[in-house]
């Protein structure tokens, strides 16, 4: 095993957008249990450092391949189409246009727990259909750039989702 290796391969996992969360729990688990730093706390200093190194590596793999969003991301730039995110703000009129209306109902629905619960389960209806969308670009037809857009979505859509819980937190 190197350490260089992609995050999938550390896994053991085929690199997939729709992937088994619990195979990726299992074998993080196992990796960890041989890797974790404090089995080495009695070793040399090179080994303690390689553990470190390789727990660090473990938990960043796993944290990329836990969360849907930076799965996608991490997907589509080692396939070389970078997200750009910061630079590309280019989104499909429609969505664009679907994003300024869920923004409006959060504002009016604040201070609203059932208006802000039903905004919710309508972002997530629309977060769950794009992941399946992605799961399709990538892979199926791995189309690695149609997928970066979807991804630069998907990012608003947690964004919101994150204000969405933030006012519901509130009250």
């Amino acid at each position: 095993m190197s350490i260089a290796q992609d995050h999938f391969s550390l896994f053991g996992l085929a690199p997939r957008f729709a992937l088994d969360l619990d195979a990726l729990e299992a074998a993080y688990r196992r990796i960890q249990s041989q890797v974790h730093p404090d089995r080495f706390a009695a070793g040399s200093a090179a080994e303690r450092r390689v553990a470190m190194q390789w727990s660090t590596r473990a938990n960043e793999a796993f944290r990329t391949l836990r969360s849907p969003l930076a799965r996608a991301t991490y997907l589509c730039e080692t396939h070389g189409a970078p997200i750009e995110a910061e630079t590309n703000t280019a989104m499909p009129a429609e969505f664009l246009s679907e994003q300024l209306e869920w923004r409006e109902t959060l504002d009016e629905a604040r201070g609203d727990p059932g208006a802000l619960r039903a905004l919710a389960d309508k972002v997530d209806a629309a977060r769950d259909a794009l992941e399946a969308r992605l799961a399709d670009a990538l892979d199926a037809r791995h189309d690695y750039a149609g997928a970066a857009v979807l991804v630069r979505q998907l990012m608003f859509i947690e964004r919101l989702r994150g204000e969405i819980g933030a006012a519901t937190d509130l009250h």
